[in-house]
């Protein structure tokens, strides 16, 4: 990691609330969206519920609304928590004899009105209570106790019911030590459970009071495990000479810190440099999210040019199965774009590989080409280890393509694939979506019989949607990326009589540019991408086996692949900020396994009435991931009375397949937008017959 410089600066107050003439307060929360505040009072024993006219802003009185009071039940209550979506009301309270939290169902989300004190249903504890907090999922409870004069604990419990404290059972503590006396009265951590802060409060003996007030915060080794934390400071108020912190909050995103004051009976707004940055920002490299969020979009454009590679190759290794069957025929395909950049690339190139398609003569193969289609569907996991979260992987794409013999003897073709990645980053919901658009051109030479030479090359536009989830906030960011890739391959068959083994030698090449973004959602927790450039460089060798049993309605080929490849790209680096504040970090060294084995099965079978179907599972394993694929891909020769077109229009893509027979003319039409989120589809079919 690289830190420059940058602007990092201790909390700033800026609004306070007075509560004086109400209560003595011993904590503040806030509703999810920050429009409800409650504020618990030990000396009324009662919980206030005001209202707020902005979110988490106090610059604007709160209103006080409703009060819900407890006295009869807790005589010293210390701290209120909420389940997930505010329907559960906890209170802890500290009273010896009643030690314990006592929770009420709400009628509706963060509201306190109709609630009674007979209503509540208490859980014992041990311990002098003063604070608590869950986890985000609700299966872990905090508590901060106060064990002596200097020291504090937090007791660490797990629930196997989230937010069910029938179901917990204590797994953990930790005690620190204080410097002077005082009272540990808050605990809360950071959205994403990676900080934990504790907050000191001074005794009334003490003078002057400010000097034993303060907050603590420690960075943890992963979310919510106070198993050896690291101590980063102390935060010190020094608005006042007098004063005794309480309980203490975050908004969302953790760009603001509120806590209560014993002394003065305030409520106090800062503001923070960065999310949750009471001491420190969030060093985001050892996040194990956001390090796995950075990777992902490394590894999906690598993952990329190999799945946009594969069906080219697929096609071209089906060719030299099915050499003796193929007729190549015209199939009157038109490519139609939109966006000029395209149109002159198809005015430009796609003449250069199908100008000779206008002969009649659909014996003279060299004049006819054909239409292929194959789709891909792809499941994978890449497992968690010390630095970067678990990753779930599922893509799906659909390549289109059109090649013909030219009478040089060399088959050319052209490939359009449609693809969408989605990536699925740790367990708070972070997530990668990514689409992508790629052209691809390919040619396979022969060198006498059995020997060939297939090369390719083409380029990717690259989409990606991106969300970044902490917990209770999250971030989003769009980005744009380009991509240039090629392979070469090499492969020469060895027969006796109809099964074939064939080795093969294969290099994969290219180069991804990311282009620089910039996270919106979450103002405290923002961060700034730069560009990104991620070389890739793979070799493989492998061999195939394949046989061919023929009946009466076409022909059979089962097949069996298998591949080593090794991953020498150059590792690559990522340059980012925070938003905020502009403090800066840089991830090394992204880089993916070095060594994969790859083992597929699959078959062919060849109809006699023109149509030819494909299908092929594939396994992807390395040390610690796994890719399963399978593909489906379809030929069909038809005749001269059929007809396939394709457009683009933007985003979205027609298809279309036009046939006469027996004077009835039928269309058919397909519509995909690769680039929404939610992607419509639609079919429709048209049959009319012309007198």
């Amino acid at each position: 990691m690289n830190v420059n410089a940058f602007a990092f600066t201790d909390p700033n107050n800026v609004d306070d609330f007075d509560i004086s003439d109400e209560t003595t307060s011993t904590t503040v929360k806030f509703s999810r969206d920050g429009k409800t505040m409650f504020i618990l009072g030990v000396n009324t024993d009662t919980i206030r519920q005001y209202s707020l006219s902005t979110a988490f802003d106090l610059s604007s009185p709160p209103v006080a609304v409703k009060t819900f009071d407890i006295g009869s039940i807790q005589d010293a209550p210390q701290d209120i928590e909420f389940n997930s979506d505010g329907t559960v009301l906890f209170v802890i309270n500290r009273e010896i004899g009643n030690r314990g939290i006592h929770q009420w169902d709400l009628n509706t989300p963060y509201d306190i009105g109709g609630l009674t004190d007979t209503d509540g249903k208490r859980t014992s504890l041990n311990g002098d209570l003063r604070g608590f907090k869950f986890s985000n999922d609700g299966k872990k409870l905090f508590t901060i106790t106060q064990t002596s004069s200097t020291v504090g604990t937090v007791t660490e419990y797990t629930l196997s019911v989230a937010y069910d404290l029938d179901t917990l059972s204590q797994t953990n503590t930790l005690t620190s030590t204080f410097s002077g006396e005082g009272r540990r009265q808050g605990i809360n951590f950071s959205s994403d459970g990676y900080k934990l802060f504790i907050s000191n409060s001074a005794t009334s003996a003490i003078s002057p009071l400010k000097e034993r007030n303060y907050i603590r915060e420690f960075s943890l080794i992963s979310p919510f495990n106070i198993s050896n934390p690291t101590n980063n400071g102390d935060f010190q108020p020094s608005y006042a000479d007098d004063f005794r912190i309480t309980g203490l909050t975050f908004n969302n995103d953790g760009s603001k810190m509120f806590h209560t004051d014993f002394t003065n009976n305030n409520v106090y707004e800062y503001t923070l440099s960065c999310g949750f940055g009471v001491k420190t920002c969030t060093d985001p490299t050892n996040d194990k999210d956001d390090v796995a969020s950075i990777e992902s979009q490394s590894e999906a454009t690598k993952k990329l040019i190999q799945h946009t590679t594969y069906p080219v190759l697929n096609r071209m290794e089906w060719l030299r199965r099915n050499s003796g069957r193929i007729n190549l025929t015209n199939q009157n395909i038109k490519f139609q774009f939109n966006n000029e950049i395209l149109n002159s690339l198809t005015d430009a190139l796609i003449p250069l590989y199908f100008s000779n398609g206008n002969s009649n003569d659909v014996n003279d193969q060299s004049s006819n080409w054909s239409f292929w289609s194959e789709g891909t569907i792809s499941i994978g996991k890449v497992g968690d280890d010390s630095a970067s979260s678990a990753k779930d992987i599922s893509s799906s794409a659909l390549t289109l393509g059109a090649d013909k013999k030219g009478e040089d003897n060399i088959m050319r073709g052209i490939a359009l694939r449609f693809g969408a990645d989605d990536i699925d980053v740790g367990t708070l919901g972070s997530a990668l979506d990514m689409s992508s658009f790629a052209l691809t051109f390919y040619s396979s030479k022969p060198k006498g019989d059995q020997r060939f030479t297939d090369s390719l090359l083409g380029m990717s536009f690259i989409n990606s949607n991106l969300v970044n989830n902490s917990g209770s906030a999250s971030t989003d960011g769009e980005r744009y990326g380009e991509q240039l890739y090629g392979s070469l391959s090499l492969r020469d068959t060895f027969s006796k009589n109809r099964l074939n083994f064939t080795p093969k030698l294969k290099i994969n090449y290219g180069i991804t540019h990311l282009g620089a973004y910039k996270e919106t959602g979450a103002a405290g927790l923002n961060l700034e991408y730069k560009d990104q450039y991620i070389g890739n460089f793979t070799s493989s060798i492998g061999t195939s086996l394949d046989n061919t049993y023929d009946f009466e309605v076409g022909s059979f080929i089962p097949y069996f692949d298998f591949e080593y490849y090794a991953d020498m790209s150059p590792a690559s680096k990522q340059k980012f900020s925070y938003v905020s504040n502009g403090e800066s970090f840089t991830l090394k060294n992204i880089e993916n396994s070095t060594h994969n084995f790859m083992g597929g099965i699959g078959f062919d079978f060849i109809s006699e009435n023109g149509l030819t179907l494909m299908s092929k599972y594939t396994r992807d394993q390395s040390q610690n991931s796994k890719n399963d694929n399978f593909i489906i891909a379809l030929d069909y020769r038809g005749s001269q009375n059929s007809s396939y077109a394709m457009s683009v229009q933007d985003t979205s893509t027609k298809l279309s397949h036009n046939r006469e027979i027996n004077g009835f003319n039928i269309n058919l039409d397909s519509h995909y937008d690769f680039f929404q989120d939610d992607p419509e589809y639609g079919v429709y079919l048209k049959v009319s017959n012309e007198y």
